[in-house]
């Protein structure tokens, strides 16, 4: 499977910036990766789990607050002028405030989470777990709608050390959340059943 389309140069926002409506894009080292937007399945799962995470660690209601959470948020590094993980968090001892209006967030997540499709699995799986190790990105979670499965991942020397893998109905405390317990039975909800 080829992830990255052919360019005769290195990506450019003007190339995010003439996709079709319909598609999203992140350019990473100089490649622009394109995909369809995601459907319902997967706006579910993620809505489910931003409201999971938003009210105790960003709200502090019914849990120690301390985080800024949010859905597809734009960053921009020097190595990556555009990539948006599906829902990302940062310390606020990292990033006390919003950045200023109109400007992309520079700083690096200390958790990402992605929520796998057979369209980007392989590309959120290599190429995206690849940056993340690299940036920094102290914490990440995959989800997998098809599975109904949680992995949680905590970056050690600059490898992954996965933490658990947690599926179907369990209820979980998985870092950097691990303060609250999270009822994952709640994001499977509106899964479609797998056509035969």
């Amino acid at each position: 499977m080829n992830l990255a389309p052919k360019l005769v140069h290195a990506a450019t926002i003007a190339d995010l910036e003439a996709l079709p409506r319909t598609w999203r894009g992140e350019i990473i080292d100089g490649t622009l990766y394109a995909f369809p937007r995601p459907r319902f399945e997967h706006a579910n799962i993620e809505s489910f789990i931003s409201a999971d995470l938003k009210n105790p660690f960003q709200r502090g209601r019914g849990g120690p607050g301390g985080w800024w959470i949010l859905p597809e948020p734009g960053i921009e590094l020097p190595r990556s002028p555009e990539f948006s993980p599906d829902l990302a968090g940062w310390r606020r001892e990292r990033m006390p405030a919003p950045p200023p209006r109109k400007q992309a967030i520079s700083i690096v997540p200390d958790w990402i989470c992605e929520i796998l499709s057979p369209s980007t699995a392989s590309y959120d799986n290599i190429v995206k777990r690849r940056l993340y190790s690299e940036i920094g990105v102290a914490h990440i979670w995959y989800v997998d709608p098809i599975r109904r499965q949680l992995e949680a991942c905590r970056l050690v020397e600059g490898k992954w050390l996965q933490l658990g893998v947690f599926w179907g109905d369990e209820k979980v405390r998985a870092e950097p959340f691990e303060s609250i317990e999270i009822e994952m039975s709640e994001w499977w909800e509106g899964i479609a059943e797998e056509e035969e």
